[in-house]
């Protein structure tokens, strides 16, 4: 162990030089620095700035790490190291997780402190940073075989090495720390002491810090009862800078000193020693001190058999004891450290609430989206449903209405057919049944759908026109026109017994009251994307074709026609067509009616 120590001296003294000749010591103002830290605090509570509440938190940590309070100091790192993992910050995670390792190691909790030390050995390998990552695994390392002394320490010597080849002070303050108390626990005193008298040269701009390492070393000399070495130990820090300037801490180390002459048995040193921090306790006001150096008076007093002296002195510490508590700052500055950490606490219990406030307005606000989401997709698939529904409907209306025409068209046929037989004319009663049952054949294949072949529809046309003119030979003649555009085109489609209505209108109710032969014109036109039928036929047009109806015939003739005109309807609606039919009568002097329908073209079925 002494090996590495003088192998790095030179070093040492170099960084010892540079550390002790750059600081101005003054009196340690410790509540001043927790307001300030608390401010900066309660900045990032207010502000719900999480990086200043974060470094607020791990400055609070180290305030209260310098002084020795581990227990808050440990809270704070954690309470830093919980902000900075919520904002994924790994470079401030190492940090906090390090020093909330280093707190719980000191309060020997060694497996919260692997795993805090495993964790900053993992944000050290996101941040690149290959000396926190080589600290943190030396120490994760040696509390994961705590029973390895060799181990211990190589590692612990390790982290010296890397303290000072990066000068860092810190970092080395610590590892030289725990390096001294492994060779202190392994009685290796001399080697201790080396690394504690490191530690405490290091520790000078940090008076707390630097009066814990000069105490470790005078227990290691009183550990082997070297009074000597141990009281020269505390005259030294005696005339160290930032004792003469305080007060309070010369008279907690005359006290100290005056502790090692009682073990020595050299009560009439210590009486004086404890009279001497007694004096200056009462005159600037640090009553815990005082009292401490009353208890150890009356201790030797009475030990010695003077309690007439332990009275003197309990007389003489209760009568000042009023003018010490009003000039002891401490208690003032305790009472403000007090007052600023329930604030805290206050500000974060304000927070917690907030928090847990504007979570459950966030379990609101999602439950309350999620149930309108729900909401909304119920009525989209009861409106999608309502919609099938509608479609499925209009295409049994639709069906129903197809269905209604081919009843109407076969009684009228089969009164043709009547007629051929009660007339006695077999043959043509014959002829006419088998284009009758052909054409019967044809209409019940187009029924079945919406849309059929325009070639088809063309041919159940023809027949059909054919079979009423053997019915009336002497009532009209018909020609049907064909744009050749649209014989072109074999996949074009249109609605089934859409037309034939018309025709059956035309020569029922127009032709069939001529007294001479009439003429039934039927034309196909393609214009554009669309499918133009005219029907035209010189009869008696509309206003005396009612005239020549009886009651029964009107109700029958309105009803086809209503027929066709909910059919047009229906198809729209489904299948966003724009099919229109405009019938009138055609203008004077001539004769009849002539009928436009109007019929998008369509390509394929439509489902």
């Amino acid at each position: 162990m002494s090996k590495l120590f003088f192998r790095l001296s030179p070093v040492l003294l170099l960084m010892l030089f540079t550390c002790i000749t750059g600081q101005v010591f003054a009196q340690y103002k410790k509540s001043k620095a927790i307001q300030k830290t608390s401010r900066k605090i309660e900045t990032g509570i207010n502000d719900k700035n999480e990086d200043s509440l974060a470094q607020g938190y791990f400055e609070m940590g180290n305030n209260y790490y310098e002084q020795g309070l581990l227990e808050k100091s440990e809270g704070y790192y954690q309470k830093s190291k919980d902000v900075y993992q919520k904002n994924k910050n790994a470079a401030g995670v190492a940090k906090s997780s390090r020093a909330l390792a280093i707190v719980q190691e000191d309060l020997n909790k060694k497996k919260e402190a692997r795993s805090n030390y495993s964790t900053a050995q993992g944000n050290a390998v996101i941040t690149g940073d290959s000396v926190a990552y080589r600290l943190n695994t030396n120490d994760a390392s040696r509390l994961s075989k705590p029973d390895s002394s060799k181990l211990q320490q190589q590692a612990l010597e390790n982290n010296v090495e890397l303290g000072l080849k990066n000068n860092d002070t810190a970092g080395l303050i610590n590892s030289v720390g725990r390096l001294a108390d492994f060779d202190l626990k392994n009685n290796a005193t001399s080697s201790a002491i080396k690394y504690y008298n490191l530690g405490y040269a290091l520790s000078q701009n940090k008076p707390e810090q630097a009066l814990r390492f000069n105490q470790k070393i005078t227990d290691a000399y009183l550990k082997d009862k070297n009074f000597l070495q141990a009281i020269e130990t505390k005259k030294q820090v005696l005339n160290e800078p930032f004792v003469k300037n305080s007060t309070q801490i010369k008279a907690s180390e005359i006290t100290s000193l005056a502790d090692i002459y009682i073990q020595k048995k050299e009560d009439s040193t210590a009486v004086s020693l404890l009279r001497q921090s007694y004096n200056i306790s009462v005159q600037n006001g640090h009553t815990l001190e005082a009292r401490k150096c009353v208890e150890k008076l009356d201790s030797i007093f009475r030990s010695t058999g003077k309690t007439s002296m332990s009275l003197q002195l309990y007389k003489s510490f209760l009568s000042q004891l009023p003018q010490i508590i009003d000039k002891d700052s401490s208690l003032v500055d305790n009472k403000i450290i007090a007052e600023t950490e329930e604030r805290l606490k206050q500000l974060q219990i304000e927070k917690a609430l907030k928090d847990d406030l504007i979570r459950k307005k966030n379990i609101f606000n999602y439950w309350l989206i999620g149930s309108l989401v729900l909401l909304l997709s119920f009525i989209a698939v009861i409106l999608f449903v309502l919609k099938k529904l509608r479609v499925k409907n209009k295409k049994i209306a639709l069906q129903s209405l197809r269905r209604e025409m081919n009843p109407h068209f076969i009684f009228n046929s089969l009164n043709s057919i009547n007629q051929f037989i009660a007339s006695n004319n077999e043959l043509a009663a014959n002829q006419y049944l088998t284009r009758f049952s052909t054409l019967m054949r044809r209409v019940m294949e187009n029924s079945k759908e919406d849309f059929v072949q325009f070639s088809k529809e063309a041919e159940l046309l023809q027949n059909y026109l054919e079979l009423e003119r053997s019915r009336f030979p002497d009532k009209f003649d018909f020609k049907i026109t064909i744009d050749d555009a649209l014989f072109a085109d074999e996949d074009i489609l249109i609605p089934g017994m859409l037309i034939q209505p018309h025709l059956e209108n035309s020569i029922w109710h127009g032709l069939r009251y001529m007294e001479t032969k009439g003429f039934l014109q039927l034309s196909f036109t393609k214009k554009q994307n669309n499918v133009s039928i005219v029907i035209e036929d010189n009869g008696v047009g509309i206003a005396e074709s009612k005239k020549n109806k009886t009651v029964n015939q009107q109700k029958h003739g309105g009803r086809g026609m209503n027929n066709t005109l909910e059919r047009i309807k229906i198809l729209n609606e489904l299948y966003h067509q724009n099919i229109t039919c405009v019938i009138e009568d055609k203008p004077k002097p001539a004769t009849g009616v002539k009928i436009t329908l109007t019929v998008p073209i369509t390509k394929t079925k439509t489902a």
